[in-house]
């Protein structure tokens, strides 16, 4: 168990783009220039649809254009096998101190097993640092629903009140906060101050929370 803001916590879940790994500037350049292809009169799309799975990407912006679909569904599967993963600053020194800490830990992630393929690749040590791992096929409603985060809760066997959640995106905060669990916003992805809002705590990466005892300290 670890206390955090005077409260007790006995499970970590994590977002895993922006989160655990520094991938969204990768994401971004995709989907910027998918959507410059279609709606080239459209600012900032790749920002609005942080933390939303591809079916939901497709659902809202390309309904019923099942070729294009599968046209940009075979060019993100070849984008993400040429991508690196590199870990937030920080995070794998964090979650160790977690787990030796008995705080047991769960990745929550809109992610589908093809694309966890290609991160097993290039770090085969993610699942021996977290106790589960959900990705977008073992929950039927995206973030912002809470959908996700309950079921990561109910997995860890943790209630959602003594549960730590970290998000980046606004979608991500917001299916913490509606989970009934306590945040942490990365600023990754946004700006601390637009995220703040969201969260009981913003950190820059996993540094700050190791150098600030009063906030997170082992029990």
């Amino acid at each position: 168990m670890v206390e955090f803001l005077n409260h007790s916590i006995h499970a970590a879940l994590f977002d895993l783009d922006g989160v655990i790994f520094d991938t969204e500037p990768q994401y971004t350049v995709f989907w910027q220039n998918i959507f410059d292809e279609y709606y080239p009169e459209s600012v900032g799309m790749a920002d609005k649809i942080k933390g939303q799975t591809l079916v939901q990407i497709f659902d809202k912006y390309f309904p019923g254009m099942t070729a294009d679909q599968e046209m940009i569904t075979a060019r993100l599967n070849e984008y993400e096998q040429r991508m690196h993963f590199e870990y937030i600053p920080g995070c794998m020194d964090f979650i160790r101190y977690l787990r030796n800490s008995s705080v047991k830990t769960a990745v929550v992630t809109s992610s589908n097993q093809a694309k966890m393929q290609n991160v097993y690749r290039e770090h085969p040590e993610l699942n021996s640092l977290f106790d589960s791992i959900l990705t977008s096929e073992d929950f039927s409603r995206s973030k912002p629903d809470p959908d996700c985060y309950l079921k990561g809760a109910k997995r860890l066997h943790v209630p959602t009140g003594h549960c730590l959640g970290f998000e980046d995106s606004f979608n991500g905060l917001r299916s913490v906060r509606s989970a009934g669990m306590h945040v942490v916003g990365l600023a990754t992805t946004n700006s601390s101050e637009a995220i703040a809002p969201f969260c009981d705590l913003v950190i820059n990466d996993y540094t700050e929370l190791r150098a600030n005892g009063a906030r997170l300290d082992a029990k």
